[in-house]
């Protein structure tokens, strides 16, 4: 069927729906169920046309209305991290994708000049903290500096510091993403020079055990605040068909949601490394024998690592093709 013929046949009924509103339950319900056929053919066979918008707007006026006196401030937050969240992180995947390359191949840079360069650790972790290091693997305590100061003060320290840094990341896409790169570039050199001083040193596998328990979601939520960072700068460098400031305020609201899915994951990483990593950091410290199980720093890793890749990777992909098969399942997460 045709378009044109498609809306003469409905459009009577449509502005029925959209202007004579009724309370009978049994009409609203024949309605909903209507609209949400009628929403699935247009869907099928005119997917960008306005009038699949026209019918999706009239559907979620009747979803809100009939559940809009319901509590929902309980299952609005489920919702949100459970369809919001990973279909907004869909949407950028792109982004993210092109973020984590770009972190690699710093980080690669990094690991290239120190094997090539004696000096190179030194000038980006400093003089100070390299003899600090190769002091504690001479004592036999390669990884002490996780035991300097009391283990609360370490996690407030570690909290409010990968907080303040996030949010710079996310902040510097405002200056065209110009600040968001730069951020994402020391890091990763300092990630890249940091590993590779201790696989210089013959303690590869041990500094990934004790590093990566709370690297893994340290690192990863780093990423995507610089994914949030250049989301906002492709917002203003490159809007569309929107405004200029219509598509910046789209990518700050998409940023500012994204912000909120990572405070949580870099609270937990901040907790890891002042509580967990500790533990594991003894398990090569030949003055103790109170130590984290090797297995059980591997499940560590490992849970963590397969929590960001599901949650932000492949859930996501999963969950746009589910929406796409169930119209109803669109009408419940955009009614929301």
């Amino acid at each position: 069927m045709r378009e044109a013929l498609f809306i003469k046949k409905n459009a009577e009924k449509w502005n029925e729906y959209q202007y004579l509103q009724t309370n009978d339950p049994d009409q609203v319900a024949d309605r909903f169920i209507t609209l949400l056929d009628d929403l699935s053919y247009s869907k099928t066979f005119y997917p960008h046309s306005k009038v699949t918008k026209w019918i999706n707007s009239l559907a979620v006026s009747i979803y809100q209305t009939v559940y809009q006196n319901k509590k929902q401030r309980f299952s609005r937050l489920i919702n949100f991290w459970r369809y919001e969240l990973p279909l907004l992180f869909r949407k950028h995947h792109k982004v993210l994708l092109y973020t984590f390359l770009i972190f690699i191949s710093f980080c690669l840079m990094a690991v290239f000049s120190s094997m090539k360069e004696d000096d190179f650790v030194e000038g980006v972790m400093g003089k100070r903290y390299v003899a600090m290091t190769e002091d504690n693997i001479e004592k036999g305590d390669p990884f002490g500096v996780y035991r300097d100061e009391s283990r609360f003060v370490m996690f407030v320290r570690i909290a409010f510091n990968n907080i303040r840094v996030g949010f710079l990341m996310v902040a510097g896409g405002i200056f065209f993403g110009i600040g968001t790169l730069y951020l994402l570039f020391y890091n990763a050199i300092m990630l890249g020079s940091f590993q590779y001083m201790f696989f210089a040193k013959g303690l590869g596998w041990q500094s990934v055990l004790v590093i990566w328990i709370h690297g893994t979601l340290e690192i990863s939520g780093m990423i995507l605040e610089c994914c949030a960072g250049f989301i906002i700068a492709r917002s203003i460098l490159f809007p569309g068909t929107f405004s200029r400031w219509l598509s910046i305020k789209r990518g700050v609201k998409d940023a500012v949601k994204l912000c909120m899915a990572i405070v949580p994951i870099t609270l937990t990483a901040a907790f890891l490394e002042s509580y967990v990593t500790y533990l594991s950091s003894n398990a090569f410290d030949k003055t103790t024998n109170v130590s984290l199980p090797t297995p059980v720093s591997i499940s560590i890793l490992a849970a963590s690592l397969f929590f960001m890749v599901w949650y932000f990777v492949i859930y996501p992909v999963i969950l746009e093709q589910r929406v796409k098969r169930n119209p109803e399942l669109a009408l419940k997460i955009n009614a929301r």
